[in-house]
């Protein structure tokens, strides 16, 4: 019997900061693969309005509020996933914008408090989500672990968005790391480096700036995240893969 290529059936996916937007998408594509889908999301409301989206659709997918910047709620929620539902075998960590909103201004005008809520959201955050879950992954021999990451770190911009782009400069370096420590323990950890996306009035600055002009959406994160989560990425580890349209090449 021939396998599907992709599948995940069997697997459990924990996605952060799927309530709405990219996390939606990469929620939903790793369902239809097969995949239980564990939707986080810092608003109970939120994730439990994805996870009603994605079971009218036949996805079996349940709800995990946590703020995931807290690890002592991050352990909780993991415990809790994996007694009622079963052990993590991939994390996507895909939480990146605070509660707050993004909140755009020029460094020199920003104070450490601007730059405290995404060091804690896109640094800690992925680092207290992998904590929390590479352990019983290492333990079971199998686990994937993507961060989403922007090309905001790869490239300055005069947007105010220098802590931001900062956050996660250190998330790459992050995973490359964890990537080294636990690769010969059957886990793979990988990033997604976004680009223009459609979460924003964002399709004149894409048709600009892209070679295939159009702003990024869901879809396209959530392929880009099920590559690395397959068993056929399996050889793919502390690789950061620009998903852009081209705006981006070097």
């Amino acid at each position: 019997m021939s396998q599907t290529i992709f599948g995940l059936t069997g697997q459990i996916a924990l996605v952060t900061g799927a309530g709405r937007g990219m996390g939606v998408g990469i929620a939903r594509m790793l369902g239809r693969l097969g995949a239980k889908v564990v939707v986080n999301d810092f608003y109970a409301e939120r994730a439990e309005e994805t996870v009603a989206e994605l079971r009218k659709e036949g996805i079996d997918a349940f709800a995990a509020p946590a703020d995931i910047t807290d690890y002592q709620q991050v352990a909780a929620m993991v415990a809790k996933v994996t007694e009622e539902i079963g052990a993590i075998d991939i994390l996507v960590s895909n939480a990146g914008v605070p509660t707050d909103g993004m909140g755009y201004k020029k460094f020199l005008e920003s104070t450490p408090d601007d730059w405290q809520k995404f060091v804690d959201l896109n640094m800690f955050g992925l680092m207290n989500a992998c904590h929390a879950t590479v352990p019983g992954m290492v333990e079971r021999g199998y686990g994937r672990v993507i961060a989403i990451t922007s090309e905001s770190w790869r490239a300055g911009l005069p947007m105010g968005i220098a802590a931001y782009a900062a956050s996660k400069a250190g998330a790459v370096g992050f995973i490359r790391h964890l990537a080294a420590e636990t690769g010969r323990s059957g886990i793979t950890v990988n990033a997604l480096s976004l680009g223009t996306m459609n979460n924003w009035d964002s399709d004149a600055l894409a048709k600009k700036t892209c070679f295939v002009p159009r702003a990024g959406s869901p879809d396209d994160v959530g392929a880009g995240v099920a590559y690395f989560a397959s068993k056929e990425a399996s050889w793919v580890t502390g690789q950061v893969l620009p998903l852009n349209g081209g705006s981006l090449t070097a």
